[in-house]
């Protein structure tokens, strides 16, 4: 095996009309299981929908939210958001909701609002970033 690394991971794709979201899933979980630190999973573009609490996939479908909320927990990362990305594309949290006097959120921890700062951090101080 190759000494572990740490790895940041971007997310753009949504978490239901593409496969990028759960193929970054499946190689956050293998990474892991090889011994390797995920440093963080950054959601950006419509990425950001991976993050909101009214997915409602079917019955006999993966939960791909729940499933990042599991691993994420389990394994202590963070999962950031890009809050412009949220923000245009209606997900934000209680802050946010507030701030904009809206009545509902659809965003919780550990999904987090962030800026791209926390991406450009991820890039100079992670060992890889792998792209979705």
């Amino acid at each position: 095996m190759s000494k572990p690394v740490t790895i940041a991971v971007l997310v753009t794709g949504p978490a239901y009309g593409s496969q990028d979201a759960l193929s970054a899933y499946h190689y956050v979980k293998s990474a892991i299981e090889l011994g390797h630190t995920i440093q963080r999973v950054f959601f950006y573009n419509d990425g950001v929908l991976n993050g909101s609490t009214l997915t409602s996939p079917a019955a006999d479908e993966f939960d791909l939210y729940q499933a990042w909320l599991v691993l994420a927990r389990e394994h202590k990362f963070d999962l950031d958001i890009c809050s412009g990305a949220a923000l245009r594309r209606g997900v934000i949290d209680q802050s946010e909701a507030d701030k904009a006097g809206k009545s509902n959120f659809n965003l919780e921890l550990p999904f987090q609002l962030t800026g791209l700062g926390q991406l450009a951090a991820s890039i100079v101080t992670a060992d890889r970033v792998i792209q979705f």
